[in-house]
């Protein structure tokens, strides 16, 4: 019971916190200048939220229709991720195109690369490729490459001197959040076997929404103090007493 209750309280708080990260970011007219955000936020809402608990309740945990709905979806939000961790390193080298020109090209490749490898991990068994086995493995391997690509930007921003502290807190946000996933399959691999399942349901009902919420919370800190920070250094406007010219005498 206490433990229905942890999962209940961690899952939903991530929701709601995601939900109030979006209407924040409407009342703050911050949607145009971190669309990204913004539609990794409405994907998630609608994936993890809404479409999840209904296939969850109508079919059941162990169903199979739940399962391969689960992972399709997982794939649907890691491609999402990826995109937020390409605008990233779009944001990161705004003064230096030339840079970003062949950091996107790059960008391109380990997508590319990350599918190449995912295919010729299941190429023994031909019938995988075209399932819910390439979906899972597809989506295990992004995983990997993002929490590499946030880490190498990361390091890309202090090497370079970056001063957007925004920036770097989504970017330590967006850390958190691959930490999960990659934490979880490291365990699955390491407790092959009897263990494995258990260590499969608790990855996905309490490590990734819990690394989900540090990321949102991360996020959420970052643009309040952004947006508090630019309110303070912004000039004052004087009354029109202040702003008139003085009257000679």
């Amino acid at each position: 019971m206490v433990e229905r209750a942890v999962i209940f309280v961690i899952q939903y708080a991530g929701y709601l916190l995601a939900a109030g990260f979006l209407v924040y970011l409407l009342h703050k007219r911050q949607l145009r200048r971190l669309k990204g955000i913004a539609a990794y936020l409405i994907s998630l809402i609608a994936i993890d939220g809404i479409a999840r608990p209904y296939v969850l309740y109508r079919y059941g945990y162990d169903s199979s229709q739940y399962q391969y709905f689960y992972w399709t979806t997982d794939l649907v939000l890691v491609l999402c991720a990826f995109l937020v961790v390409c605008d990233f390193f779009r944001r990161a080298t705004t003064h230096k195109q030339e840079m970003w020109h062949y950091i996107r090209w790059v960008l391109g490749f380990v997508l590319i690369l990350t599918m190449g490898i995912s295919v010729l991990t299941l190429v023994k068994n031909y019938t995988h490729l075209f399932g819910s086995y390439f979906i899972i493995e597809f989506s295990q391997n992004l995983y990997f490459a993002c929490l590499v690509l946030t880490t190498l930007l990361y390091i890309m921003m202090q090497q370079i001197e970056s001063t957007d502290e925004e920036l770097q807190l989504l970017v330590c946000g967006m850390g958190i959040e691959f930490a999960g996933p990659a934490a979880s399959m490291a365990l699955v691999y390491l407790v092959a076997g009897a263990g494995e399942g258990f260590v499969r349901d608790v990855a996905s009902l309490v490590l990734i929404p819990a690394c989900n919420l540090g990321m949102l919370m991360t996020w959420f800190y970052g643009v309040a103090q952004s947006s508090k920070s630019k309110a303070a250094s912004a000039p004052s406007v004087g009354t029109d007493s202040e702003l008139a010219p003085a009257v000679a005498d």
